[in-house]
């Protein structure tokens, strides 16, 4: 029996760029399903560090065809598939899915409905709640697209400097499931706490300059993933060894750089049905924590725009229905 669907659904949206202030509840048509699509009831949506950025028009360059408005943000999100694409093998209606839909010429999920190319969506994975799993597909597949790029092997070293973000927290677990040893550079002491809770070898806060130049003198890294950067950070890079190999997602500045003979590699996390079970396999290996720390409703999109910008750990998120 097909699921019922309204024509119109609340959304937070913007009718131009500028400051936390133009973004308003609207109300909007839903979506329709394309053939390869599928149409989501959102039931949260992550809260990007990248956010503020868009809505001030600074990544307008990277929407297809150019932003039209009204325009709905929210590069990632989850809920329950009620519609699919005649096209569409992978999902059936009903699933519990988590998607992601940056620069979706569709809208994104500060919405009660999102429709997105179901080669970017992944059914949740056991155990994890919505909110968490709103909050994974954006830094879950741009923390797994790194550490491929740094094609690390059992029992090497990893630096991840930014560990307490959202994409660091993830990829210091998806370590740790590749067999690898991380040297965890936090933000802050609830930073250093998580990052130790959920395991890491080595765990310093990353504005301690002599912490982390000696975490790395004792511990050789291997290789170096690299989120966030400042001098401390670029003074730490140019303790890697040579053939070590730095990446770094492309937004990171100062743009990293290592000494002669260390490989710096710049790429995008880019999603794909491959891509997000892979992520899934190795987060249902066994316990895995996503670090929500604050949920705000739909209504307070801007606060929590507000909030993304200032010193958190984790993920903020949106709840939705």
């Amino acid at each position: 029996m097909a699921m019922s669907i309204p024509e119109t659904m609340k959304a937070m949206a913007i009718e131009r760029f500028g400051g936390p202030d133009v973004l308003e509840v609207e109300t909007l048509s839903v979506p329709e399903c394309g053939d390869d699509e599928i149409l989501i009831r959102v039931d949260a949506a992550g809260v990007g560090v990248w956010d503020p950025w868009e809505r001030q028009g600074e990544m307008a360059s990277m929407i297809e065809g150019g932003p039209r408005f009204p325009y709905v943000q929210g590069a990632d999100g989850a809920g329950e598939v009620v519609a699919v694409g005649r096209n569409v093998t992978r999902f059936s209606e009903g699933d519990r899915v988590y998607a992601y839909g940056f620069a979706n010429p569709k809208g994104g999920f500060y919405a009660e409905y999102a429709a997105v190319p179901a080669r970017n969506a992944a059914r949740i994975p056991q155990g994890m709640s919505v909110e968490e799993a709103a909050v994974l597909a954006v830094d879950g597949v741009t923390a797994l697209c790194g550490l491929d790029k740094l094609d690390l092997q059992p029992g090497q070293r990893l630096l991840i400097i930014g560990a307490s973000g959202g994409i660091g927290h993830i990829a210091l677990q998806l370590a740790h499931r590749m067999g690898v040893e991380v040297i965890a550079a936090a933000s802050g002491e609830d930073g250093v706490n998580l990052v130790r809770g959920l395991g890491a070898e080595i765990a310093v806060n990353g504005r301690d300059r002599e912490a982390l130049l000696d975490a790395c003198r004792q511990y050789t890294p291997d290789a170096a993933l690299v989120l966030a950067c400042d001098d401390i950070c670029q003074e730490a890079l140019k303790m890697l060894p040579t053939g070590a190999r730095i990446a770094h997602p492309n937004g990171v500045e100062p743009v990293p750089t290592g000494p002669e003979g260390v490989e710096v590699i710049a790429y995008d996390g880019t999603p794909d049905e491959e891509t997000f079970d892979r992520l899934n396999e190795l987060i249902e290996a066994g316990p895995f924590h996503v670090a929500v720390s604050q949920v705000f409703p739909l209504e307070e999109a801007a606060t929590a725009q507000e909030q993304v910008q200032k010193h958190h750990v984790g993920k903020l998120a949106l709840r939705i229905h």
